[in-house]
């Protein structure tokens, strides 16, 4: 009897330690909180319900009539868990004859323990609680949700959506994107069938008209968007790279190249012998141009590849047009400038495959000069107009060096008559009679270089520096000097691609003057040349810097493309606009 009520203090006193909550859950659940003892029997309904709680040293077991909790010894040592249903369906609240809430969960499914609570007094029905079970894995995964995609198979990843993608490229990608999709489609990738349907539409999109460029755009280059007008492209971020990097990058390779020219006539000029200077630095400068005239070969051959839309439309552009003639230039410098310790003379055939490309260009150019249509000249004329011309006595020079001599004859002729038509015309300025803004001041560079080259190329031609030489080099000298005096012309402006123009004009001004000093050697004419050639060295210097940080730091080398963004129509916002501007105009002049 003792050892009885001992026992039955012992409960008691276990009984009260326990929780309140504890009190109305069960605990048991099949598969996930305990892990059953294999030599354990499995209980009978008939066995009578019991309370068990089990630590690390020995199993209590205890019968009970009234406490609904129920833990049941296992193999391994566990502490007392409690199920919750995740889902309970049906829950209701049953107040018994004591005033006692019994909570019952009912649950979907067959699976689990069941259990029998104690009498309350109520008559209680069979309750099933299922567990659910956490899936294996990685911790950091399930507690986020981002990357537990990652961790799908890929054949339930749910599919990318395409129709987020910003589809405003399109339109200027080669074969609007046909290249893109074979791609995708050759690395296993599902293709939208919306986007198969856009692919059908033809890829060439109508380009803009001349007088479309003129109207949606402004300055003379053509290259600043007018009020009212809106661009096929997103104006609130940043295009792709291969969209920003226009044609007029390859002033930079004009200019370096020419200077492996100026320092090739410095180190073999005997008016410059004094100087001693070395032929290695010719080597080294010629060698950076063929890797600076590599890299930007390279890439826009990409854009080519990639957004040929993009180069027709510069193509189509008034302006832009004249840096087509840049990437053969230079490439007509760099034979100039190759240096003695690679070779002495090249095949007169070079000169046949370099000039063909620049025939072609000026076939379309000039002949659009003298239709007198959209394209005419007294429309379309700009400094830059003088590449046109500056490939005709570059490549004369370069056939006179070679022995060729009908060739080089005939591009120096051509390229004199058009430029002295473009002479006067840009000195009356006809076409717009617009002021050019601070930014394409540099620009009118580009006046010097055509007679600083044509008077080394006929003096190449003939075999000596005369009159017409010199003519055309005093030329040259008086719009050199008439523009260096002008000092507002270098300050008060940001840095862009047009300081290029600066240089190799510069560089065929300082050439022209060795040149001129080895058939009239005084002092004068050695200062004068070792002080542009000077000017000329520190200029590119100071522009291949700037670009180098203004591409590489600050990341504003390449800015937006307006020029070949614009639409193919006016806006009707715009048009209204326009014509407001002429009613007005009118009533003025009334």
């Amino acid at each position: 009897m003792e050892n009885k009520g001992v026992n039955g203090s012992t409960k008691q006193g276990l009984l009260e330690e326990l929780p309140s909550l504890l009190k109305y859950v069960r605990s048991q659940v099949a598969g996930f909180d305990i892990s059953p003892n294999p030599l354990e029997e499995t209980p009978t309904p008939q066995e009578p319900e019991m309370t068990k709680i089990q630590s690390h040293e020995n199993v209590v077991c205890t019968p009970s009539t009234n406490l609904p909790i129920q833990v049941t010894e296992s193999h391994h040592s566990h502490s007392i868990s409690i199920s919750m249903p995740t889902s309970p369906c049906g829950p209701y609240i049953e107040e018994n004859e004591n005033g006692a809430l019994l909570r019952k969960a009912i649950a979907n499914g067959t699976t689990g323990e069941q259990y029998y609570p104690m009498n309350l007094n109520t008559e209680a029905k069979n309750v099933t609680f299922h567990s659910q079970s956490i899936p294996a894995g990685n911790l950091h995964a399930r507690t986020n949700p981002d990357r537990n995609i990652l961790n799908f198979p890929k054949s339930q990843r749910p599919p990318r959506n395409n129709k987020l993608r910003d589809k405003r490229y399109d339109s200027f990608k080669t074969w609007s994107g046909k290249l893109e999709r074979q791609i995708t489609n050759l690395r296993g990738k599902p293709q939208d069938p919306q986007e198969h349907i856009g692919s059908l539409v033809p890829a060439s999109s109508p380009l803009p008209t001349v007088d479309r460029f003129f109207d949606a755009l402004q300055g003379p280059e053509l290259d600043t968007l007018r009020a009212l007008e809106q661009l096929v492209l997103p104006e609130d971020k940043n295009w792709p790279f291969l969209l920003r990097f226009p044609i007029s990058s390859f002033g930079i390779c004009l200019g370096v190249s020419s200077q492996a020219i100026l320092w090739k006539s410095l180190a073999t000029s005997p008016s410059m012998r004094f100087l001693h200077l070395s032929r290695s630095i010719n080597f080294v400068l010629w060698c950076i141009s063929i890797a600076l005239t590599g890299i930007v070969s390279f890439i826009y051959f990409l854009k080519i590849i990639f957004y040929f839309e993009a180069v027709r439309r510069e193509y189509y552009h008034p302006i832009r047009v004249n840096f087509f003639f840049a990437p053969w230039i230079t490439c007509l410098f760099l034979a100039l400038g190759l240096p003695p310790l690679v070779a002495n003379n090249l095949h007169g055939a070079l000169w046949y495959v370099l000039m063909t490309p620049i025939l072609c260009l000026e076939l379309k150019i000039y002949g659009q000069w003298m239709s007198g249509g959209q394209r005419r000249l007294s429309k379309v004329a700009n400094p830059s107009n003088h590449l046109s011309i500056v490939g005709n006595f570059v490549g004369a020079l370069l056939g006179a060096t070679m022995g060729l001599r009908e060739g080089p004859i005939f591009f120096f002729a051509v390229g004199l008559a058009h430029y002295i038509v473009l002479f006067v015309t840009l000195y009356q300025r006809l076409p717009t009679n617009e002021t050019l803004p601070k930014e394409l001041h540099p620009v009118f560079f580009l006046f010097v270089a055509a007679p600083s080259v044509a008077c080394i190329a006929w003096a190449n031609i003939t075999g000596e520096f005369g009159y017409g030489s010199r003519i055309a080099y005093f030329v040259a000298l008086f719009l050199y000097i008439s523009l260096a005096v002008r000092i507002n012309f270098f300050r008060g402006f940001t840095f862009t691609l047009a300081w290029w123009a600066y240089t190799f004009p510069m560089t065929g001004a300082a050439i022209a003057t060795i040149k001129y000093s080895s058939e009239v050697k005084n002092l004068f004419t050695q200062s004068l040349s070792v002080a542009l050639s000077g000017i000329s060295t520190l200029t590119v210097t100071v522009l291949l810097i700037s670009t180098v940080i203004h591409a590489f730091v600050l990341c504003d080398l390449f800015p937006n493309d307006i020029s070949i963004a614009i639409t193919e129509k006016r806006s009707d916002t715009a048009k209204m606009h326009a014509h407001t501007e002429i009613e007005s105009s009118d009533t003025g002049d009334t």
